[in-house]
């Protein structure tokens, strides 16, 4: 498997909202320009700008703020460092963020949308599938508890 997909499944994938993951599904499948490659956000994470409203993101950043509702450059970058942190821990392996990030900004767009919506899809089918079962056990759980009962 590519570094960079494995980082997105184990890293990147688990930790994102399922709005955070409809939101990118959304930004690749209609190449939406507000989702950046190369950069973190637009305007860039500086000090003078961090109050001002969001107008492009990168991968991560996008799940942030279109997803989950984050609206100032100063809120992307707090979820962006975040989440790099966190994929990090989870990977064992510091900067190991980066095999996703590197590739998200060097492949070609149109590559990159195309294989990125591919996992995005698998991820939200995923959460769906675990989501039914959940519920599904729970529905069973009720069943035998009213068997029991009678």
């Amino acid at each position: 498997m590519e570094s960079w997909k494995k980082v997105w499944r184990d890293g990147v994938e688990p930790l994102l909202s399922i709005e955070g993951l409809q939101a990118l599904r959304q930004g690749l499948a209609t190449d939406d320009g507000r989702l950046l490659q190369g950069a973190t956000t637009t305007p860039p994470p500086l000090a003078c700008v961090q109050d001002w409203p969001v107008e492009g993101a990168c991968a991560l950043g996008y799940c942030g703020w279109v997803g989950d509702g984050l609206e100032t450059v100063g809120e992307v970058e707090e979820f962006f460092a975040r989440m790099c942190f966190e994929i990090d821990q989870r990977l064992g392996e510091p900067a190991g963020c980066r095999w996703f990030l590197n590739w998200f900004d060097e492949t070609p767009r149109d590559e990159m949308r195309e294989l990125l919506l591919a996992e995005v899809d698998r991820s939200i089918q995923l959460r769906r599938q675990a989501e039914a079962a959940d519920v599904g056990a729970d529905f069973d759980f009720d069943v035998e508890s009213e068997t029991a009962a009678a």
